[in-house]
């Protein structure tokens, strides 16, 4: 590298331009070194578009009022949020998001567990497993560097890991006649336990998750719609979802309908 270069920008820098955390006399040489780092500017435009897509997720509860008992859980929690820092160096930006959603999804867990009445208890199982399909897609599907925690290349590995933790014997479906390759996979939380996600890519460089695992048993009324194919675009991914014996399945990717739906009968077909 040229001696009389600037110097790459650092994910500490890059982070404080996303979020507006930097002082107005810093921006400008901050700025002027994203214009000269292409590789930054990339960065930079998926971690602004990973925001976008999590306001979007959430965008009907950005102005209600926090909850006391929610407030009471957060503070219990405070000391979790020192760590941060550390899990920032590790994973980048979505280290970060998944530890601000384990924190919140802790707190809102134990709100629920307070309000037995509460709306949040109405809502249909498979309606709230899809949404954090959802979220898991917003989440992971931009990153560049740490998309998945098991790439292909250990396939065998990472499918006897996740059968294991989810206590089922899973199967990667092969999408490569849809023209899409498997990236990898990671295991994630659920409300009942642990979740699957596995990662697919065409080579357009548009990516589909498959997320997977157990869910509680339904209603009578709800068990019996189980094994037909739901479309929801609720949020910013529009999701393809079914249920059987008590497994749910949720197919996410920015497709059309249609292109979705070819996907979600490949992957139902072979499973």
């Amino acid at each position: 590298m040229d001696s009389q270069s600037p110097r790459p920008l650092s994910d500490d820098e890059l982070h404080a331009l996303v979020d507006g955390q930097v002082s107005a006399a810093d921006r400008g040489a901050l700025e002027a070194r994203l214009g000269l780092d292409p590789n930054a500017q990339a960065r930079m435009t998926q971690w602004k578009r990973q925001s976008q897509l999590l306001r979007g997720l959430h965008r009907s509860v950005l102005d209600e009022a926090v909850p006391s008992p929610l407030l009471e859980a957060a503070r219990q929690t405070a000391t979790a949020r020192q760590s941060a820092d550390r899990w920032w160096r590790l994973g980048g930006m979505a280290a970060g998001v998944m530890l601000s959603f384990g924190m919140g999804w802790l707190a809102n867990t134990t709100w629920q567990a307070q309000q037995p009445g509460s709306m949040s208890a109405r809502i249909p199982a498979s309606n709230e497993f899809v949404r954090q399909a959802r979220y898991a897609h917003a989440v992971y599907a931009p990153e560049v560097r740490h998309p998945v925690e098991v790439t292909a290349a250990e396939q065998a590995h990472l499918v006897q890991w996740l059968s294991k933790r989810l206590g089922r014997t899973l199967k990667v479906p092969n999408l490569s006649a849809q023209g899409y390759e498997l990236v990898g996979g990671r295991l994630l939380p659920g409300d009942t336990g642990a979740r699957a996600q596995f990662m697919f890519q065409n080579g357009a460089g548009i990516r589909v998750t498959l997320y997977l695992g157990a869910m509680q048993t339904p209603a009578q009324s709800e068990a019996a719609q189980e094994a037909a194919f739901r479309f929801t675009t609720d949020g910013a991914v529009p999701s393809f979802y079914w249920v059987e014996q008590g497994f749910g399945y949720a197919l996410s990717a920015p497709l059309q309908r249609d292109a979705l739906m070819q996907l979600a009968q490949a992957v139902y077909q072979q499973l």
